[in-house]
């Protein structure tokens, strides 16, 4: 499976572009937005947008994507992801947007016939979407100062998922691995165009400069 991972969209079309020249050059099977797809909203907007993607796209929202944005998304082609766990060609992503709240591993997510506790689905080969960056990786802001999670950071020392697809943090895109998780934030807020992934037997990263 080759994902095309890309975050902090921001409302800008200049953007979203940029993920059209990067489908067409890279044939991806699916597009994953690790949130802020607009800037305050409107929903409408972020359908605008979504509507605009040639394939399969899962989202969540960020922490500047408004409420309506989610049913903005929902009637999109693409599929709101946020607390949900969907299962793609036998790989489980598993979306968590906005803030990360401090009852993580608690989380209910929807699975699709129930929900159940975060802790209880994410596995070996997940594949973990997030807005927010886990704490001390991917998530340099300036002066040395860090702007992730630390409830995500324990959750992937205890799980330990294939890979976390994040953002937010604009000044720190890139990857960057812990165990056996590889971390990816991908965001198109500065100087990258997100990331291009191929998981197989292993997984590899390319990062869009």
């Amino acid at each position: 499976m080759r994902i095309l991972a890309v975050a902090d969209l921001h409302g800008a079309q200049y953007r979203l572009n940029l993920v059209l020249k990067n489908i067409t050059a890279h044939h991806p099977d699916l597009v994953v937005i690790s949130g802020d797809i607009t800037q305050f909203g409107p929903g409408e907007l972020a359908t605008t947008l979504l509507n605009q993607l040639s394939v399969q796209t899962l989202a969540v929202p960020g922490n500047i994507d408004t409420f309506d944005v989610d049913q903005g998304i929902a009637v999109s082609t693409a599929t709101n992801l946020h607390r949900r766990q969907i299962i793609i060609q036998g790989v489980p992503f598993i979306g968590i947007g906005r803030e990360i709240p401090s009852h993580l591993p608690d989380l209910l997510i929807d699975d699709g016939t129930n929900e159940k506790p975060l802790k209880t689905l994410l596995k070996k080969n997940s594949v973990l979407v997030t807005h927010y960056p886990p704490f001390k990786l991917q998530d340099k802001i300036f002066l040395g100062t860090h702007g992730g999670s630390k409830e995500l950071r324990s959750l992937i020392e205890a799980y330990m998922p294939r890979l976390v697809l994040c953002a937010h943090i604009h000044e720190d895109p890139g990857m960057t691995s812990i165990g056996q998780t590889t971390v990816v934030n991908c965001s198109m807020g500065k100087r990258t165009e997100g990331a291009v992934i191929d998981i197989d037997d292993s997984v590899h990263i390319k990062i869009l400069e």
